[in-house]
């Protein structure tokens, strides 16, 4: 009950700060911010696998939450809003990327050049940097997050069978790469 009644209160104290942020005051979203950006960071980071892009997504996603704070209409939870814009961020920048990585092949293929996995991140985290795009992408939505596969379609613009197959396959080739490292 002690940690309900705390959760409770941590979500009125949210709540008041949405408040405070949608009228203007910056102390009540930098407290927004402070509680909210390792989650959002982290879940960068899960589907980048880049610390840089993790962190420039982060400031992207405040930014564009800074901006709609005031359509927040408080029907979920502030942390479920938030996500929804940050999963929003990260599918735009890597769309973007994508076709920024396609113009340049076809300028000059021989620019292509593989980004080395993080050194100092488990071998979970390694594992799922290696999985192809658009498997770490749902298996990082579905799998790490708890999104429907419903969910998870609508955001990347598949077909629910599509994202099915994708969470099947990225778990197969992770079971085989955290069972090649033991």
């Amino acid at each position: 009950m002690l940690l309900t009644m705390s959760a409770e209160r941590q979500e009125d104290t949210a709540q008041d700060d949405v408040a405070l942020a949608a009228s203007g005051d910056t102390r009540a979203y930098e407290r927004l911010y402070r509680t909210h950006v390792p989650h959002i960071y982290a879940l960068y980071l899960r589907m980048t696998a880049n610390r840089a892009e993790a962190e420039d997504a982060t400031q992207d996603a405040f930014v564009q939450a800074w901006r709609k704070i005031d359509s927040f209409r408080g029907d979920s939870r502030f942390s479920s809003w938030l996500h929804r814009i940050a999963v929003n961020v990260v599918l735009g920048r890597m769309r973007s990327r994508k076709r920024e990585m396609e113009r340049m092949r076809l300028v000059d293929p021989e620019t292509q050049t593989a980004t080395p996995a993080e050194h100092d991140i488990s071998d979970l985290e390694r594992a799922i940097a290696g999985l192809p795009e658009r498997a770490r992408q749902v298996f990082v939505l579905a799998g790490v997050y708890g999104y429907t596969h419903e969910q998870v379609a609508e955001a990347l613009d598949v077909a629910v069978g599509t994202c099915k197959a994708h969470l099947h396959r990225a778990r197969q080739m992770l079971a085989e790469q955290l069972e090649a490292t033991t």
